[in-house]
């Protein structure tokens, strides 16, 4: 069976994407329709500063098409401040407000502090309490966590392991569950360099060869500036339909 792509933007709602993607004249309140007829996902970034409202996450099920997926940043509270220690109330309460998204809901990303050195005994706690119906990935950033046996515990669990691209930082390309995560966020520049042809040509070949096949891969693109992100994830999306 073909793997399934679904690739998109981390974010949508940028004032100077008006213009290079949005219409001049189309309103704000119809910017992820407009977004969801060009990407089967986004990745929600605002759910890291603050807990949206239930109407929020209602009305983004609501404006989107039926097979429509959202990843959700996990907060901040639980992976910066808590550093995933004594927090199952604060993701209890997450996870049902993201739950409100329902078939639409796609994987729950934990990003780490890049001072948050590797811990396998707090990961396997923090891990213990999450529910195995919903996808989960993290985003190591400290070098300390990329190793064989912390991928083997994110394993056991069938959690994701986020390969990410950002400059003068080497990340493995696996995957450690039946789904694969990908972010990009600048080859040059964080978050405001534009990937060429070339290097979107050469990532296509290579997350076409994962050696664990996954059932689906989610990729975002989180180099906003200048609407770079909504280019290089057609471009991607293109170079790996070649490659089916």
């Amino acid at each position: 069976m073909p793997l399934h792509y679904r690739i998109g933007t981390s974010g949508w709602h940028y004032d100077h994407w008006q213009d290079r993607f949005y219409p001049q004249k189309l309103s704000k309140a119809k910017w992820l329709q407009f977004y969801a007829s060009h990407f089967t996902t986004v990745e929600l970034n605002n759910t890291f500063y603050r807990l949206p409202r239930e109407t929020a996450f209602t009305s983004w099920y609501d404006s989107s098409p039926a097979n429509f997926t959202f990843a959700v940043k996990v907060s901040r509270f639980i992976t910066h401040i808590k550093r995933l220690k004594n927090c199952e109330e604060a993701v209890e309460k997450f996870i049902s407000s993201a739950k409100i998204l329902g078939n639409k809901l796609g994987p729950l990303l934990y990003q780490l502090p890049p001072n948050m050195h590797r811990n396998d005994e707090v990961l396997e706690s923090f891990l213990s309490i999450l529910p195995q119906e919903t996808k989960h990935v993290f985003e190591f950033r400290h070098p300390s966590w990329l190793d064989d046996k912390v991928f083997e515990i994110l394993r056991r669990h069938n959690v994701g392991f986020c390969v990410f691209d950002m400059p003068s930082v080497s990340c493995p390309l696996i995957a450690t569950a039946d789904f694969a995560y990908i972010r990009f966020h600048g080859s040059t520049e964080l978050y405001s360099s534009c990937y060429s042809d070339e290097e979107l040509a050469d990532w296509a070949k290579r997350l076409a060869n994962l050696t664990v096949n996954p059932k689906i891969m989610y990729i975002y693109f989180n180099n906003d500036a200048q609407a770079f992100a909504v280019k290089n994830a057609l471009t991607l999306y293109r170079y790996l339909k070649r490659e089916q």
